[in-house]
């Protein structure tokens, strides 16, 4: 007997398909050289169906983006319980930054985040993702770190945000250069020992 889904499944299912196209398409050609119609037919749905749950691009892009960081706050997350080349939240924070790196390796990422991300939904936009996310994982990596009292104490959140952008920096890297950002931040981060 087939088992008929129900009006909320095929929503999520509807939303689902459109997310994972335009990923797929805004990581392959970027955002202003992809059209709705290719995202729809990628998708496998209507066009009302797109402007059902987005009201445009940007809207659906902005879902992309919020994805993308969720998934890397995931990766950073579960990195930071592995590892054994030093104890506790220091090694903790250079492993997530090592994952962030490893992660960002993919170019229609770094396409997506650190190249349209700001240019389409603005600084602003794309900060508060980040909040919820990446900034979030940085801030308590780094709270934990001073709190057990292997990190100077400084303003936790102005850390956080240097961090970032230092980060995605070393994520715009060319490969070969790849390895000397990897060094720098790892020293970074150490010399912040107390």
């Amino acid at each position: 007997m087939q088992v008929r889904k129900t009006q909320e499944e095929r929503r999520t299912h509807t939303r689902r398909a459109l997310i994972a196209a335009a990923r797929r398409l805004f990581a392959e050609k970027g955002y202003a050289g992809t059209g709705t119609p290719e995202i729809v037919a990628a998708a496998g749905v209507t066009r009302g169906a797109l402007y059902h749950h987005f009201a445009d691009k940007e809207a659906l892009f902005a879902a992309v983006v919020e994805e993308e960081h969720l998934l890397m706050a995931m990766t950073i997350n579960a990195a930071t319980a592995d590892g054994d080349e030093e104890p506790g939240p220091i090694r903790a924070l250079i492993s997530g930054g090592d994952a962030f790196l490893d992660a960002m390796q993919d170019p229609g990422r770094r396409q997506i985040l650190l190249i349209d991300a700001p240019a389409v939904l603005g600084r602003a936009a794309v900060d508060a993702i980040d909040a919820r996310h990446g900034l979030q994982t940085l801030v308590t990596g780094l709270r934990d770190a001073m709190e057990a009292g292997a990190m100077k104490k400084l303003p936790v959140e102005t850390l956080a945000r240097v961090f970032g952008a230092m980060f995605d920096r070393a994520a715009l890297a060319a490969p070969e250069e790849l390895a000397d950002y990897r060094k720098a931040i790892k020293a970074l981060i150490r010399g912040l020992k107390t």
